[in-house]
């Protein structure tokens, strides 16, 4: 039998090229920040003049272009132009220190830096130039490519492999290098169908993205699956909570995506209780939301439900009907279309139903590699396809899925084993709490204790002798925290999820604010 030829799209995958054929005035993209508005049409026309760009200065199948800017319009046409003649966009992290950037670049060797002016010191400091990449600097004041070579002769779209990299995402850990995440045009595309289908989003959905280009909240979680379908985004290049309120209202968005933390923010600013008409609900991710939390959005007239996903696989894994959420807390649903799940114990072996496993996930939405990192690839992808997630989770008898918190996070206490998500759920629904992260430290007579990090709700007083009470009445003894230490904010990594290795840091030498 002849070997069969490897999967390629007849073009780049590129719905922008496609919507800007068929339907050129539908509004594609808004910019809050610059009050701009793309059509596809639009923002077709912009998409090649950036590629008549990448193709002046050399750009070619195989590169990488890395950027160093916010949520705009430059940001989207870079990723389709990058498409159309098989390069990848690397969005860089300018939240990161300089040395932590330099080691970014030096890995990802991109042939272009694209920035905004606003960020060329920080880039300076981290060496960029050095690296030999070449460096373009964005306009301010346009989207448009400032030295635009309008006589440059531009090919065909490029013929994609399915396996080709679209973007190559940087995740941020507490320890180690980070790492590179490929992904694929397969990846995409299959995300956005698979979010599209379970999540019953259409052209005549409208979502705003707050969330950094640099993560795979700001390009996968909507905006990548909406336009796949002719459907809308809104850019925020910041998150303001009076801001976002007044921008999904304006908008007419009909599905938005927060983490807990900025639900927290909506919630405590005075613009909260307005009337959204067009927003049929809010769905939280990143980090598990607080039952309660979710309660209040509900009671605002709001479907509110909770998704799970990693830059490694999906980002939307799971899918629950609104009118089913409120009946589970603390689930995220069902997989989505072509995603295959199973739950690991230690051993391997198949967990039982309502028995805690390693999250693992195998399907055509799962990302390619690591960068250059063969290693950490074959530590992450078993040899036949399953992606550790390193996440514990439950599956309930119907087959919907709770997760319990990550496996590393995982500590024990006098034999038994402590979850902290479990306990984070439970001292969250505290009155007083507004955020809290729970981690193990050492203790002579149980091996590993629990210790809370609180973050107190506005006009509010966390006592630690209380909410130690509250968690006993509702945890069993050994799960309960042996102190608890208020802090203004939990330290957070570049990806915005806290920080717990700063944490176990902090531990060591605790003073004040203890119980």
């Amino acid at each position: 039998m002849p070997e069969m030829p490897r999967p390629t799209f007849p073009a780049s995958p590129d719905p922008i090229r496609w919507w800007g054929r068929v339907t050129p005035d539908r509004v594609a993209l808004v910019d809050r920040a610059r009050d701009q508005r793309f059509t596809y049409g639009e923002l077709d026309r912009l998409v090649e003049s950036w590629r008549a760009l990448l193709v002046a200065h050399g750009v070619g199948a195989g590169d990488r272009v890395a950027t160093l800017a916010g949520n705009r319009a430059a940001q989207v046409a870079l990723l389709y132009a990058c498409g159309r003649m098989r390069a990848a966009l690397v969005p860089l992290n300018w939240r990161l220190a300089a040395p932590e950037l330099s080691r970014i670049v030096g890995n990802a060797r991109p042939a272009l830096v694209i920035s905004e002016s606003r960020f060329r010191a920080l880039a300076e400091s981290a060496g960029v130039v050095a690296t030999g990449a070449r460096w373009i600097e964005m306009a301010d004041d346009s989207d448009a490519p400032a030295s635009f070579a309008s006589r440059v002769l531009l090919p065909p779209d490029a013929r994609v492999d399915a396996d080709d990299a679209a973007l190559i995402l940087y995740t941020s850990g507490s320890t180690g290098a980070p790492k590179g995440a490929v992904l694929p045009h397969r990846q995409l595309f299959y995300n956005a169908v698979a979010t599209t289908t379970a999540w019953e989003l259409g052209a005549q959905d409208i979502a705003p993205v707050s969330t950094p280009f640099f993560h795979t909240g700001g390009w996968n979680v909507f905006a990548t699956p909406l336009w796949q379908r002719g459907g809308r985004v809104v850019l925020f290049d910041q998150f303001d909570p009076a801001g976002y309120l007044a921008g999904i209202a304006e908008e007419g968005c009909t599905v938005a995506l927060t983490i807990p933390t900025q639900l927290v923010m909506l919630l405590e600013s005075p613009a909260w209780g307005g009337e959204i008409p067009s927003l049929r609900c809010f769905i939280s991710g990143g980090a598990p939301c607080p039952v309660s939390l979710m309660e209040r959005v509900r009671a605002a007239g709001y479907g509110m439900k909770e998704g799970f996903g990693l830059t490694e696989c999906g980002p939307n894994c799971f899918s629950m009907p609104l009118d089913e959420a409120p009946r589970r807390p603390g689930s995220v649903g069902w997989p989505v279309p072509f995603l295959e799940m199973r739950l690991a114990r230690a051993d391997g072996s198949e967990a039982e139903a309502d028995q805690a496993g390693e999250l693992l996930l195998r399907g055509p939405q799962m990302f390619s590699a690591y960068f250059d990192d063969p290693v950490r690839t074959d530590e992450a992808v078993t040899s036949d396809g399953w992606l550790r997630t390193g996440d514990l989770a439950v599956r309930d008898a119907d087959g919907a899925y709770r997760i319990c918190g990550r496996r590393k996070e995982m500590f024990i206490s006098g034999g038994e084993n402590v979850y902290p998500g479990e306990v984070e759920s439970v001292l969250i629904e505290h009155p007083s709490v507004a955020e809290v992260a729970v981690i193990g430290v050492g203790d002579a007579k149980w091996g590993e204790v629990g210790r809370a990090f609180v973050v107190v709700r506005r006009g509010a007083a966390v006592v630690p002798d209380e909410l130690l009470r509250w968690g006993r009445a509702r945890l069993a003894a050994y799960k309960v925290p042996k102190g608890v230490t208020v802090l203004s904010e939990l330290p957070r990594l570049g990806s915005g999820k806290v920080d717990r290795g700063a944490l176990v840091a902090l531990a060591s030498s605790a003073t004040g604010g203890e119980g």
